[in-house]
């Protein structure tokens, strides 16, 4: 859980949204503004808190934000 708050204080950073709480069904039609631009500072924003990086590949796989949390645990815990 400690994760998905972290995640979600970046996705209000984002946004520009205090009002945001993402869930691990989070998807993008779910949130005002997700478009391809905010996607991509979204993923530059997370690469950069968490030091990790995504895959082009990886990218395309996520279908919503329990993805997404899933794949940023399994790279800061390794």
């Amino acid at each position: 859980m400690e994760l998905q708050n972290k995640v979600n204080q970046i996705f209000r950073k984002v946004f520009d949204d205090g009002d945001i709480n993402i869930t691990p069904e989070t998807t993008a039609n779910d949130i005002d503004g997700w478009d391809s631009l905010s996607h991509v500072n979204l993923i530059v924003a997370i690469e950069t808190k968490f030091k990790i990086r995504f895959s082009q590949k990886e990218l395309l796989t996520f279908k919503n934000v329990g993805d997404l949390l899933k794949s940023i645990n399994s790279k800061i815990t390794v």
